[in-house]
């Protein structure tokens, strides 16, 4: 792929450029006066959920609903920014009585988007583009995109190894990056100081290969990062900082991460001001990460290797089999197997883990360090 490549983007609707479950939420309060109001977070999955909040399917059977769906904020002027960098096209899955109504819509709000790149089915999979923007997680696991992204909301917080943002400008900033990563075929190399992200699966072993590498040279120094108590683990581990949920919650709603994830339910994040410290001290930073994390360090921070830790897949199966985790936990994460290697693409190398010494000591050879 050379630098002048255009980049083919679908994006989803409902809920990405017009709100759905949150419309449907505010109808369903306003009829029914629940007491307390029902809240977006009770909605914390896809499909029907046997409680109260149910109610919000009745709504999406009436062509009333889809002819007032409220645009959300600031999704026409993203559609116009993507529309300048992007060949861009619509996939929306709507009950065939009302995709008429659908259409109009789409020609109305969002004019940029030709007519004949919008598409009508639940499909998605057979949608043939380089980036899928969705808040599915189903479509984003079944997408045949190179890059299928997910926008994170409530119903999709346990989805686990995918590229995923929370926002336009997030999305915006990792398109760049993608396209970068495919404009270019040197890839990065160390130089004082620089950020080491070690990416892989569950159960890669990225964190234990990060562990060899720290006792095998002074150059490296690890990031904590800062994530809620993690129930799947067997024991602590001392690349993190252990905070409560309602902690993080007060980092994020401060601003306080400049990157943060959902990995298996489980929240994880990092302080910008961490980083930079071990910079200024004039070392490398070692930090291990999802993709995203790592992409986000992409976004913020120049001359960022990205090593992806790669293992067989048994093996892989193996040790989250052997994770405390729920059964729908462990079945997410296997899921994820598959999304992840997808991401190889975006990384500068790629290391097999056959031993955490051997791969350690492959990556301190990639980093020129003796």
């Amino acid at each position: 792929m050379n630098r002048h490549y255009r980049m083919s983007v679908a994006l989803d609707v409902d809920d990405l450029l017009l709100e759905c479950i949150p419309y449907a939420i505010k109808l369903a309060n306003e009829k029914y006066k629940f007491n307390p109001p029902i809240s977006i977070h009770e909605v914390n999955r896809w499909g029907k959920l046997g409680s109260r909040a149910d109610v919000i399917f009745e709504y999406f059977n009436q062509a009333e609903f889809y002819q007032n769906q409220p645009v959300i904020e600031g999704a026409k002027e993203f559609v116009r920014k993507l529309t300048k960098i992007a060949e861009v096209f619509i996939s929306t899955s709507i009950p065939p009585e009302f995709m008429g109504i659908r259409a109009k819509r789409l020609m109305e709000e969002f004019p940029e988007i030709p007519v004949e790149n919008i598409y009508m089915g639940s499909r998605k999979d057979k949608i043939n583009v380089d980036v899928l923007f969705d808040d599915g997680m189903h479509n984003v696991f079944k997408s045949n995109a190179k890059y299928p992204i997910l926008m994170r909301r409530p119903w999709n917080q346990d989805a686990t190894g995918m590229l995923a943002v929370n926002n336009y400008e997030e999305f915006l900033k990792l398109l760049e990056v993608i396209v970068k990563s495919n404009s270019y075929l040197e890839t990065e190399s160390l130089s004082n100081p620089s950020i080491v992200c070690l990416v892989g699966p569950s159960g890669s072993g990225k964190t234990k290969v990060a562990g060899r590498l720290i006792k095998m040279t002074d150059k490296l120094l690890k990031l904590q990062s800062y994530t809620t108590k993690d129930p799947t683990s067997l024991k602590e581990n001392d690349w993190y900082n252990y905070i409560t949920t309602e902690e993080f919650r007060t980092l994020l709603d401060n601003n306080e991460l400049f990157e943060s994830t959902m990995y298996a339910g489980h929240g994880f994040g990092s302080k910008k001001e961490d980083i930079v410290k071990i910079l200024n001290s004039g070392k490398n930073v070692l930090t291990t990460m999802d993709i995203c994390g790592a992409m986000a360090l992409k976004c913020h921070f120049d001359n960022v290797i990205m090593i992806y830790i790669k293992r067989d897949r048994r093996t892989l199966i193996e040790s989250i089999l052997k994770k405390k985790s729920t059964i729908e936990d462990k079945t997410n994460r296997i899921l994820a197997i598959d999304s992840e290697k997808s991401n190889i693409s975006l990384c500068d190398y790629v290391v097999y883990n056959t031993s955490y010494d051997d791969a350690a000591k492959e990556i301190l050879k990639i980093l020129e360090i003796k």
